[in-house]
């Protein structure tokens, strides 16, 4: 048994039940009423524990926040995806279940991937968000991220807007 109360680690191929429980706690709580409900269960059921443990084995950045020996949230990070935006380092998913939210452990996660992307020499990074998402949104603002761009994602028939914050690290 683990003396640490709170831990951001690493995830582990053991971790993949849990990343994916966390994953549908945290996105059915942020995006329900966003994205459409079937379209919001599809990208969900997509993401279960072989999705995880998938991603883990292939070396994919996935950090997890452990509370009290469960995965309270969990983060997906590494090289910006995006060719048009100049900032070296993306978190791709940064995402607590909710009874998790609100009290520094998205702060704590965020710091650490942030400290995770510098080390390996990234010096800057963005984070998109559904424009929608207003705890999202006001998370990445206290946290002294800038909006850099804007676009759009489509979601079955709905279009959603979304925003990128930036950080230089």
């Amino acid at each position: 048994m683990s003396t640490t109360l709170i831990d951001v680690r690493p995830a582990k191929f053991a971790d993949a039940a849990a990343v994916a429980s966390a994953h549908d706690d945290a996105w059915r709580s942020a995006y329900q009423g966003i994205i459409p409900g079937a379209e919001l269960d599809k990208l969900i059921n997509r993401r279960g524990p072989l999705w995880w443990q998938s991603a883990i084995r292939k070396g994919s950045r996935v950090s997890v926040l452990v509370f009290s020996d469960k995965v309270a949230g969990y983060a997906n990070y590494g090289r910006n995806r995006a060719r048009s935006l100049r900032f070296e380092g993306e978190i791709y998913e940064l995402y607590l279940r909710p009874e998790f939210q609100g009290l520094g452990f998205g702060r704590r996660l965020f710091t650490a991937v942030r400290r995770d992307l510098v080390q390996s020499g990234l010096k800057s990074m963005v984070i998109w968000a559904l424009s929608d998402n207003e705890p999202a949104i006001a998370f990445y603002r206290a946290l002294g991220g800038r909006v850099v761009a804007r676009s759009s994602e489509q979601f079955g028939a709905k279009t959603l807007d979304k925003v990128a914050f930036a950080w230089n690290c």
